[in-house]
């Protein structure tokens, strides 16, 4: 049994997330999805809009979504470590970054592939919140 890990904050779910976890799917026969918890989306900069309960219930829910983990580290070896998971996927928009560079030797070392899938363009979370605060705020 192939089985595939990836993670995210998954904070105001579209269609990237979507097409990341079919892609996903596609490739494994277990796809095993870690949701960060608001502790460490605040420790990278950032608030979900959408609580941790509430985002893991999202992604539970999602048909090509086998198993959900809290992601409570940046540490995603270790995390497919300790699923099984010997495929890693990510979005493109990390490829051939220093930090997935280093994943990659990492993951290589410990008997997991890193997959890219293609950036969903012109959607984000990022974006979408700032959509809904210029609506909120009328500029829209």
């Amino acid at each position: 049994m192939v089985i595939g890990y990836t993670a995210g904050v998954f904070d105001l779910f579209h269609i990237g997330h979507l097409n990341l976890l079919k892609n996903a799917k596609g490739l494994c026969d277990k796809l095993v999805v870690g949701v960060t918890v608001d502790e460490l989306v605040t420790y990278k900069g950032k608030h979900a809009m959408i609580p941790f309960e509430d985002r893991l219930e999202i992604v539970r829910n999602i048909k090509q979504v086998d198993a959900v983990v809290p992601q409570r580290d940046m540490d995603k070896v270790t995390m497919c470590k300790k699923v099984g998971a010997t495929l890693l996927f990510v979005g493109d928009d990390w490829y051939d970054t220093p930090k997935w560079k280093a994943y990659e030797k990492e993951c290589e070392k410990a008997g997991i592939r890193v997959v890219y899938f293609p950036y969903t363009q012109g959607v984000s979370s990022t974006l979408i919140a700032k959509t809904l605060a210029k609506v909120c705020d009328g500029e829209e």
